[in-house]
């Protein structure tokens, strides 16, 4: 059963068509066949990129089996860490970005880089999943959070600014938009600023960016732009990455250059950086250590990272088909009432 654009007109301008299995998409329950159609609109130039990309969810949602699998529009499986181009349109700077966490929510999604086609999957901790806390007045993520593909901070790689090496991460954004987007959602945006936060002694930089197709991106241009039309989002950005952990008995993070957001040209350099580093990671110039960098369009024939079709379709079926989806506890609603230092 395919959901037409007509059926679901708030996804009609970015052009969705899906076929989903149990997802919540802006609120709207589908309940269908699996699979998540993402098409980008059409190319413009020559720097444009016109790609689309699917989604295809394997075990059962909200428990430790979830995986959530990309395709490209030739039906072929792809890394969304490393087979996904990181620009949309490299001449005006704009970047794609897989959703991983739709604003609102609480499940920490991410994307697992040392999975094979490193699909989409909750982060767990000692054995169970993992939920981001409420703590007041925030609930859940304040923006649809994800990560720029083809972008890496290297832990061997201590920062000029920051004097901490990388996460081991794909650098992570912030969406600011209006719209709450989907898991698995592949957008394009542009970068208004970026935070340099300090988690346990390693550089997390958080790029600020709006979806390129939301109705207040014309607007937004810098980081200044939001403090003018969104004030007290800058703020709330700082204050909800400094105590998301410490209902988990962590301490706050701490953050470079006291706090402050640098600007569009530090954040694009930034991202520009972790692209080098993933690029020596992926052509073996640097150690993987235990990341999975098999990709299926990236990498030459002849390179250990090359994974062809029918390795990728047996990466997929050793995990479980698309099941019953599970209750989220109960306990991941509760406010966390905690003391600002």
């Amino acid at each position: 059963m395919i959901i037409r654009y007509a059926q679901v007109a708030a996804l009609s301008k970015l052009g969705l068509e899906m076929r989903m299995c149990s997802v919540v998409l802006g609120g709207l329950l589908l309940n269908t066949q699996s699979a998540l159609t993402i098409t980008a609109a059409s190319a413009r130039n020559q720097h444009r990129l016109n790609m689309s990309f699917t989604v295809e969810e394997r075990g059962n949602p909200n428990t430790l089996s979830y995986r959530l699998f990309f395709k490209n529009s030739d039906g072929k499986y792809v890394s969304p860490f490393h087979d996904i181009p990181m620009y949309a349109d490299e001449s005006q700077n704009i970047f794609h970005v897989v959703v991983e966490v739709p604003r609102w929510t609480n499940s920490k999604m991410e994307i697992a880089t040392k999975d094979p086609l490193n699909p989409i999957k909750q982060d767990v901790k000692k054995g169970n999943l993992r939920y981001v806390a409420n703590v007041f007045p925030h609930k859940g993520y304040i923006w649809n959070y994800g990560a720029i593909p083809q972008t890496w901070e290297d832990p061997g790689h201590k920062d000029g600014d920051t004097g901490c090496c990388g996460d081991n991460d794909p650098i992570d954004v912030c969406e600011i938009g209006t719209k709450v987007c989907s898991r698995g959602e592949v957008i394009k945006v542009k970068v208004l600023g970026v935070l340099a936060m300090i988690d346990e002694g390693e550089t997390d930089w958080k790029v600020m960016a709006i979806n390129v197709e939301d109705p207040e991106a014309k607007d937004l241009n810098d980081i200044s732009d939001i403090q003018r039309l969104k004030p007290g989002y800058l703020e709330a950005t700082v204050d909800w990455f400094r105590r998301y952990k410490v209902p988990d008995g962590k301490p706050e993070n701490q953050f470079a250059f006291n706090g402050v957001f640098k600007d569009k040209d530090f954040a694009i350099e930034t991202i520009k950086s972790t692209h080098g580093f993933w690029k020596a990671l992926i052509s073996e110039k640097t150690h993987a250590g235990g990341l999975n960098c098999k990709n299926t369009c990236v990498s030459a024939e002849d390179s250990p990272f090359c994974c062809s079709t029918d390795e990728a379709k047996a990466v997929v079926g050793r995990t479980s088909p698309c099941g019953t989806e599970d209750h989220i506890p109960c306990s991941v609603d509760k406010w966390f009432y905690y003391e600002k230092k």
